[in-house]
């Protein structure tokens, strides 16, 4: 990784990367931004990109591709069986991660139905770091459940802990040994989503990979987010910090019986994988691939994707390319720290994670401060964010579920999109919105339980049109 220091200006990060090709935006009026917020029922989900100036709902499938990434999709071969692209990635996949079998399924979500379905069975529980809401709806349809096994400093939103998504080994070590018969699999997320990006240590997994060998339980690592993981790796775990990236996940791949990843983020393209090196298990999953995604050698994916996916996997491998996500989220999360505003730490990958508890500790639980906040910024900045709280992972009694604290505002950063001075503005217009937070209200479902994250709300008051009117106050006809 590049070292850049500056003669007598203020470190940023520096892009190692040229523009080529360009989108013209607009930033929408905040007239314009409250009715767009409105029409949306106060959920940034339902916004249209015509209504946003900068889009941080997600990194997943809006990276930027490289021209190299472009140009190798002009090679795809359309072949329905025995297509050559097939074998290219297969090959890449082999060099990098050392596993011999690959079946492609059209998105990350794809992957955890084919895994779910090939071993979870009725009561069966998979043990994991952390949950993400698309994995356990799997294990729960078809009939299993999980286990949260985070360490204890995993739900401590500020924290120096450098690794905050590692396992409670003790705690796993228990499951595996008490109720061992009826464990699926046990799922390592690297790194973990909903609690803000936060990574996992490469120790940590070879421990869990330990205890999976010594109890005969498959591992199963979920490497969406590996690349902003191998890059805390690298910086913040001493033992692997003289290690190039591709030794890293060489000896993290080689511990692992499964891995699986989206490729809308590692690998910059659109699409999934699942890989191993065990041919019975392979042949027992490919069954249901080909089943229910399409033929094992493309799995429903578009083989133009295939080939970029090739091509964005050796880019994860340069450890410019991987850093500059948590280059960026870090200056997001510094300025925001320094300037009062409550974020989780350390800054994670993924996005900027903001503290909505902390922001608007005025708004009941039960009123959705994320939501709020998220709805709030927009109309604040024309930046669409995302609420992860009671509304994306929904709690039956915000009182007792204890994973319901993690109310957050995930302001992603997708790579290669956004510039330093886009990121300048956004903190400008936060730095604004938290000076006049107690404007801020609550918002409701518009309907009765049970709720799906897409579904609208309402606010609890006018309180949209009074920070508009506060906004003109201060900003006059300023956008």
């Amino acid at each position: 990784m590049e070292k850049v220091k500056y003669y007598n200006r203020k470190p940023l990060p520096l892009e190692m990367h040229k523009v080529c090709i360009v989108q013209k935006t607009r930033i929408p009026t905040v007239e314009e931004r409250v009715n767009a917020i409105r029409r949306a029922g106060f959920n940034t989900y339902r916004l249209e990109s015509d209504d946003l100036y900068l889009d941080m709902l997600t990194d997943s499938g809006v990276n930027a591709m490289t021209n190299e990434q472009l140009g190798a999709m002009m090679i795809g071969d359309d072949c329905y069986a025995g297509s050559s692209t097939y074998k290219r990635l297969k090959n890449k996949i082999k060099e990098i991660f050392n596993k011999d079998y690959f079946l492609p399924v059209h998105q990350g979500r794809a992957c955890e139905y084919m895994l779910a379905l090939s071993y979870v069975k009725p009561g069966s529980i998979v043990p994991m770091n952390f949950q993400f809401g698309t994995s356990v709806n799997k294990i729960r349809y078809c009939g299993g459940d999980y286990v949260i096994c985070i360490q204890e400093d995993g739900l401590n939103r500020q924290s120096s802990n450098p690794f905050k998504g590692d396992f409670d080994l003790v705690k796993l070590e228990r499951i595996l040994r008490e109720k061992g018969d009826n464990v699926a699999f046990v799922r390592i997320e690297a790194g973990t989503n909903l609690i803000g990006g936060q990574p996992i240590a490469l120790d940590n997994m070879l421990a869990v990979a330990e205890l999976c060998k010594k109890y005969g339980v498959l591992s199963v690592l979920d490497a969406s987010l590996l690349q902003d993981n191998l890059h805390f790796i690298k910086t913040r775990e001493n033992a692997y910090s003289g290690m190039s990236i591709r030794e890293i996940v060489r000896i993290m791949s080689d511990a692992m019986d499964i891995i699986y990843f989206s490729a809308r983020k590692l690998g910059f393209g659109r699409g999934g994988a699942i890989i191993l090196n065990d041919e019975t298990e392979f042949e027992h999953i490919k069954t249901f691939v080909a089943n229910f995604e399409g033929f094992p050698t493309f799995g429903g994916m578009s083989v133009k994707e295939m080939e970029a996916i090739r091509v964005g996997l050796d880019d994860t491998m340069d450890e410019d390319i991987i850093a500059q996500g948590p280059q960026f989220i870090e200056y997001l999360c510094t300025e925001l720290e320094d300037a009062g505003i409550p974020v989780v730490t350390p800054p994670g990958g993924l996005g900027c994670h903001i503290d909505a508890m902390k922001f608007v500790p005025h708004i009941k639980r039960d009123e959705f401060p994320g939501g709020s906040l998220a709805a709030a910024i927009y109309i604040a900045s024309g930046a669409r964010g995302m609420e992860r709280g009671g509304i994306d992972e929904p709690w039956e009694d915000p009182e007792v579920e204890p994973y319901g604290s993690m109310e957050l505002v995930r302001l992603a950063v997708p790579r290669r999109v956004y510039t330093v001075s886009q990121m300048n503005y956004l903190i400008d217009r936060l730095c604004w919105l938290y000076d006049n937070r107690e404007l801020i209200g609550g918002i409701k479902f518009e309907t009765p339980a049970p709720h799906n994250f897409y579904d609208a709300l309402n606010s609890v008051s006018d309180w949209p049109e009074r920070l508009a009117a506060k906004f003109r106050e201060d900003f006059g006809e300023s956008l």
